[in-house]
């Protein structure tokens, strides 16, 4: 009896990494009309961060009926409050962002990425041109006319396009000879999830400190998730603490304006560095995710331009399909860095920008800064044109 692999048909798209964007990616492609490989392995998501989706994040999420099933265990995000707790002698005042001043009802929702995750893979499977491989890509070879893809337990498909959604750590990048520029920052990042004595009311406070931002930003109920942004070695310090230590400190860091917290089971410590490939597609190659950007989590950017890469691949494809087309093809790859590049770039000058500010003991800097903050909290029609660019790029609307 033969036990060898039955070879798969030819697909219109491969999408490599099953992540949140790589599920997205591959949910959308299909809902398309593209015939669709994910090759991610199946594991339970152990960890007990989240993401503040966005704008045309949960836009998204609706149209390829993903949000319905998770939107019931995600908390509002309705005011952004920014708190100069940096103690220079030039600081800014506070700003707060209200997400009705924009005609909104939320600027969006802050979700377990769990929870995010298991609705993904429930719809997910429901879609019969959507084939999982449940197995991880050993070897990819792009060549003229398809991609070549090889598994670690010997599985093999071709693909006309693939989707990179592997992570920083790319083999699809590579695989298409895609050279990346990386900087790392000084700057470490603790993640974990606090109950507290108060309620958030819905909103998210990030309070601005010499060695970055750290932001409270509300889970369901009388709770928030915590992403702190400091020094590595304050990070160690705080990863280091007890539960009562650490519950101790973040109160402290919040003025307590959610009165006692307690620390909730799980923390998560790396370092931040920005990371940028030197192009978003080649060799019927397109990147999204982090393999396409790495930035810190600074205004909730990182997910929510991957779901943006997500969505323009699915419409791109999707509109080459409907002409029958071929999706990898170099006109249609050439289409995706175009929609890519401007919201990419300009999002990675602004957190650039932004945390070189915060870091920086230049007192023309601070005063460049505070003067900045007033101008946002005291100019209506400048702050909701901030607002409305942190949800999304406004060109998207028109772009196509």
């Amino acid at each position: 009896m033969d036990d060898a692999p039955r070879p798969l048909p030819l697909f219109d798209v491969a999408v490599i990494g099953g992540g949140p964007t790589g599920l997205v990616a591959a949910i959308a492609l299909a809902t398309r009309g593209a015939t669709t490989a994910l090759v991610a392995r199946r594991a339970p998501y152990a960890d007990n961060r989240t993401t503040a989706l966005l704008g045309q994040s949960i836009d998204l999420l609706e149209t390829i009926d993903v949000w319905p099933r998770c939107a019931d265990s995600a908390a509002p995000l309705r005011v952004m409050r920014l708190v100069d707790d940096t103690g220079r002698l030039v600081r800014a005042p506070e700003v707060r962002f209200s997400s009705n001043e924009i005609g909104r009802d939320a600027f969006g929702y802050n979700i377990e990425n769990k929870v995010l995750v298991a609705a993904l893979e429930a719809r997910a499977a429901e879609l019969a041109n959507l084939i999982r491989l449940d197995d991880e890509a050993d070897a990819v070879t792009p060549h003229d006319d398809a991609v070549h893809v090889r598994t670690r337990l010997g599985q093999t498909l071709d693909a006309r396009l693939v989707v990179g959604a592997e992570g920083r750590h790319s083999i699809s990048r590579d695989a298409a000879g895609i050279g990346v520029s990386r900087r790392a920052l000084t700057q470490t990042a603790l993640t974990f999830n606090v109950g507290h004595a108060r309620p958030h009311h819905d909103t998210s406070t990030e309070f601005h400190t010499p060695n970055g931002p750290c932001v409270f930003v509300p889970l369901p109920g009388a709770r928030s998730s915590v992403v702190w942004v400091t020094s590595a070695a304050e990070a160690a310090r705080l990863m280091a603490l007890s539960d009562d230590e650490l519950s101790a400190a973040a109160e402290q860091r919040a003025h307590s304006i959610l009165g006692r917290m307690r620390v909730e089971g799980g923390r998560h410590m790396f370092p931040l560095a920005f990371e940028r490939p030197r192009r978003f597609a080649m060799q019927r190659v397109v990147l999204v995710g982090e393999a396409a950007h790495v930035l810190p989590p600074i205004g909730a950017q990182g997910l929510n331009m991957g779901l943006r890469d997500a969505a323009d691949i699915a419409a791109i494809a999707g509109d080459a399909l409907a002409r029958h087309g071929d999706p990898g093809a170099e006109a249609e790859l050439s289409r995706f860095e175009r929609a890519r590049w401007a919201d990419i770039n300009s999002r990675t000058v602004m957190i650039d920008l932004a945390n070189r500010s915060l870091l920086s003991d230049l007192l023309p800097l601070q005063m460049l800064r505070a003067a900045g903050m007033h101008l946002l909290g005291g100019a209506g029609p400048v702050r909701r044109l901030a607002m409305r660019e942190g949800l999304a790029p406004s060109w998207r609307s028109n772009r196509r």
